[in-house]
């Protein structure tokens, strides 16, 4: 056995020891494709910059088959990788990456797709889950699209390279494959703010959507079944994930925060942590009320907190901890903690409930997440 099979079979392992792999057609996936082959090259974290680093380098091969995220593009620049390996690690944004394979295996297992079914994946990236499903489906039965060329032609010579064929195309993700073939299954690798009608529209009735959703707070993944008329009703997920967003859905940057001054700070009972943490069971309801509200890391110190929440109106809200106690200070035209704090209140009211008591209507623009049925408690989704 090769040294990379190895390493295969010990992901493998890994991702059963998680409990996020489970079928056995997907367990041989995960075994058969080479995911080395998809990343020859890509970025390592170096102190707040990134390194570059390609095949040969010590390490490599067992950093491409750990269960680590690894960025593949920074600032939609495909010549950065080349200036890092050049001068030496370099600033930027993650732009592209392989994915967590912990979380590929979730969202491709919840796609719960079946013998000769076709298969569309929004956001082709390295090429590595288009060729797990190739594997799994037939690579005739699986299109994939992105809006990145370089990134589409490297996939496609990766993928051919590793044996599989799919339908490669370039192409903004939001409005489906160009050619206007229906789907059995839709997987968008990336998150969305709302969901497009083109993927309902290319999605047979009864067809499935998976995919995350670009919230600030209380993202995470949702399932979809696709209606007759271009509607969709589902659910969201236990299980969470967090990608990052397609292009055209991307949030605009923050502007700088006010800084408090001494008295403006009081202390809450509430702590951030509870608010923002994926890991949190309240963080999704807080998204719900929430909406629109960003989270800002801004290193800081004591005096100036790390984490902030910022909404486009100009509210806002920083915390600090000081000793041992929570405190927050807040300003612009709503008190944001005001809020968050009532949105606890109310959660713990309703028995607390975690994100997969919620669901997802999608009727035209209408879009609203709703609590244990769709005649419960409505929210908007974008």
């Amino acid at each position: 056995m090769t040294r990379s099979a190895r390493l295969r079979r010990r992901l493998v392992e890994h991702l059963l020891d998680e409990d996020v792999l489970h079928a056995p057609e997907w367990i041989a996936a995960f075994r058969a494709v080479p995911r080395h082959v998809f990343l020859p090259r890509f970025f390592a974290p170096a102190g707040g910059l990134w390194a570059a680093v390609e095949r040969g380098d010590p390490g490599w091969l067992e950093t491409v088959y750990s269960r680590d995220v690894l960025v593949t593009q920074l600032d939609d620049d495909p010549d950065r990788w080349a200036l890092a390996r050049r001068t030496g690690p370099v600033a930027g944004t993650p732009t592209s990456s392989s994915s967590m394979p912990s979380i590929m295996a979730i969202m491709l297992e919840e796609l719960r797709v079946r013998d000769g079914q076709r298969v569309l994946e929004i956001g082709t990236g390295t090429g590595y889950n288009a060729a797990l499903l190739s594997h799994r489906c037939g690579a005739d039965r699986v299109s994939t699209v992105d809006i990145d060329p370089v990134i589409v032609a490297q996939a496609r010579e990766r993928l051919a390279e590793a044996g599989y064929r799919p339908a490669c195309a370039v192409g903004d993700g939001a409005l489906g494959f160009p050619a206007g073939t229906l789907f059995d299954r839709v997987l968008c690798t990336a998150s969305v703010s709302s969901i497009p009608p083109a993927w309902l529209a290319q999605t047979k009735p009864g067809g499935l959507i998976v995919t995350t959703l670009n919230r600030p707070i209380g993202a995470g993944l949702i399932r979809l079944v696709a209606g007759d008329d271009g509607t969709g009703e589902g659910r969201v997920l236990a299980s969470d994930g967090r990608f990052m967003p397609l292009r055209a859905h991307r949030l605009p940057e923050t502007v700088p925060l006010p800084m408090p001054s001494r008295g403006d700070w009081e202390q809450t009972r509430l702590p951030m942590s509870t608010v923002v943490q994926p890991r949190r069971q309240f963080e999704f309801f807080a998204g719900l009320a929430l909406p629109g509200v960003r989270v800002v890391r801004d290193g800081g110190d004591e005096e100036a907190p790390s984490i902030a929440l910022v909404h486009p109106d100009g509210s806002w809200v920083r915390h600090r901890k000081r000793g041992g106690a929570d405190e927050v200070a807040q300003g612009g035209p709503r008190a944001l903690w005001e809020l968050a704090e009532a949105a606890y209140v109310e959660w713990c009211e309703l028995g607390k409930p975690e994100r997969d008591r919620f669901g997802v209507t999608v009727d035209g623009d209408r879009q609203e997440f709703w609590l244990d049925s769709p005649d419960g408690r409505r929210w908007p989704l974008g």
